[in-house]
């Protein structure tokens, strides 16, 4: 930040401040998504959001870990490596494809993954289940869980695009059971390249664009260098979204 801060005062240009996760859901429209629904799934968030009523809202999200977290703990006790993604997803591809059944916690668009985690060891720690196999309950289930409430929130917000988000969003099968959802609901399916789902810069710099672009347009203020800061923790719901 104060880098950032030094370069701006040297060129004599203004400080954009970008949310994290709208950053994700603007970058969206170089796939030609127009107004979708966002199912954001990376390592410390899973959220499903929509703009509506002026700001852009969070519908669902996790009760407690995120799914890429959830995924990667797992794999740090399989003792298979991080990041884990990956390497579940392989495992699960190389799997016999059988269901192991495990927790499934949704409630309404909110979903869980620590009872999950817990069984996951218990049955890989037992001896009795494949590794591989487990894999492949793991992913069926918990994005199966991601699926049910993204289609809730289309249902609910009366939108009928869908555009996936985040790092854990680069899994094939993820975006496959989203692509037969939207399908049998007949909306429309959006997900950008690799590069633009795993956390990246232009993502920022195309929000950062865009909100450069209206506060021009409209004549807003830009922030005083000095009053601009890192925050954290501030919710998707939290920011003015003064450019729609």
């Amino acid at each position: 930040m104060r880098f950032a801060k030094n370069l701006a005062k040297k060129l004599n240009i203004p400080i954009i401040p970008v949310n994290h996760c709208i950053a994700h859901l603007e970058i969206g429209a170089l796939t030609g998504a127009k107004n979708p629904v966002l199912l954001y799934a990376s390592g410390a968030n899973t959220q499903i959001i929509a703009y509506a009523e002026g700001k852009y809202r969070v519908f669902g999200e996790t009760l407690d870990v995120g799914i890429g977290n959830f995924i990667d703990t797992f794999a740090r006790h399989a003792g298979i490596g991080f990041p884990g993604g990956p390497i579940i997803d392989k495992l699960s591809q190389e799997s016999s494809r059988e269901y192991i059944e495990l927790p499934y916690t949704i409630k309404g668009m909110d979903v869980a993954f620590s009872g999950m985690l817990t069984n996951l060891k218990q049955k890989l720690d037992s001896k009795k289940y494949d590794l591989k196999n487990l894999a492949y309950s793991l992913q069926e289930t918990a994005f199966a869980m991601l699926v049910e409430a993204s289609e809730r929130a289309l249902a609910h917000v009366g939108k009928s695009e869908l555009l996936l988000g985040g790092g854990v969003a680069c899994n094939k099968r993820l975006q496959e059971m989203c692509r037969i959802m939207c399908e049998e609901r007949e909306a429309k399916f959006f997900v950008p390249e690799n590069q633009f789902l795993v956390d990246n810069a232009a993502m920022i710099a195309f929000t950062g664009e865009i909100m450069y672009k209206a506060m021009k347009k409209k004549k807003i203020p830009f922030q005083k260098i000095e009053n601009i800061d890192i925050n954290p923790r501030q919710r998707t719901d939290q920011v003015e979204v003064f450019w729609k």
